[in-house]
């Protein structure tokens, strides 16, 4: 019996002696958070999408009290311009900074079931990423949309929807917060403001005819909207349409002219 009483005297003693060491070690080794990380915290949406540029929504706080905070402060897509106020009201500093602008995803790529020629019948998981790995897909085009649909079933607005085996973005239920971009395979997604006017919906940078043979909306590098654009601002890269949205005026008038219509206005 004594033994027994001593072992449970030993044990509790010692449990008493770590609790005392774990309890002061807490304290001298404390890290001190900045207050204003909890808070940032608490009002960004925590969906740690990294649209932000940072990999989730604690490093983009932290990054927010560093002394460049005030250059990051509108990062937040998905929380949009109501996060934005209030991290400006927690951070402090110049009212008259630059005010948030939305951001959309952008599909970059407009070949659907009936533009884009199949080389074969694909009968495995119906997946983008596990078509991609079948001599990517079934299409004949290796750079356009696969078709099943990885970006719809990952966004969380429902802003994503399928239509004759292509995605469309839903601009106003878009929250710009990058996961549909991660989930496609072919890269085809990007994230873009709201405002701009013109995108090219092709990624193909093949020669022009071996393109029309694999689509009949592709970009074919004809160059035409490059002679025509009155503000300089489109060119022609690896037979593929670039805009440079710094020279854009948002006219619209490429779209207009475009030889295959691989040129879309925005939300149209």
């Amino acid at each position: 019996m004594e033994t027994i009483i001593i072992a449970v005297i030993s044990v509790t003693a010692i449990g008493a002696v770590c609790a005392a060491v774990l309890c002061a070690a807490s304290k001298f080794m404390a890290v001190k958070v900045d207050e204003r990380v909890v808070r940032i915290l608490e009002c960004l949406p925590g969906t740690n999408c990294g649209a932000c540029g940072f990999p989730g929504c604690s490093a983009y706080a932290f990054e927010l009290t560093s002394e460049n905070g005030w250059n990051i402060k509108n990062n937040c897509t998905p929380g949009g311009a109501e996060v934005s106020k209030k991290i400006n009201e927690i951070i402090g500093g110049d009212a008259g900074d630059s005010e948030f602008v939305k951001k959309v995803a952008v599909i970059r790529c407009a070949g659907n079931s009936d533009s884009q020629q199949k080389k074969m019948e694909y009968n495995g998981i119906k997946t983008c990423m596990a078509a991609k790995q079948i001599f990517s897909g079934e299409r004949m085009c290796a750079f356009g949309c696969i078709g099943y649909a990885d970006c719809q079933v990952i966004c969380p607005s429902d802003a994503v929807c399928m239509e004759n085996g292509h995605a469309q973005i839903i601009s106003h239920l878009c929250t710009g917060c990058a996961l549909c971009v991660k989930a496609c395979p072919n890269n085809l997604i990007t994230i873009e403001p709201e405002n701009i006017t013109v995108f090219v919906a092709c990624r193909n940078i093949e020669k022009p005819a071996v393109v029309r043979k694999k689509c009949s909306i592709g970009c074919l590098g004809c160059g035409k909207c490059v002679r025509e654009c009155s503000a300089n601002a489109m060119m022609i890269k690896e037979y593929l349409a670039i805009i440079d949205y710094e020279k854009c005026t948002g006219c619209g008038h490429c779209a207009e002219i475009c030889i295959t219509k691989c040129i879309h206005l925005q939300n149209q």
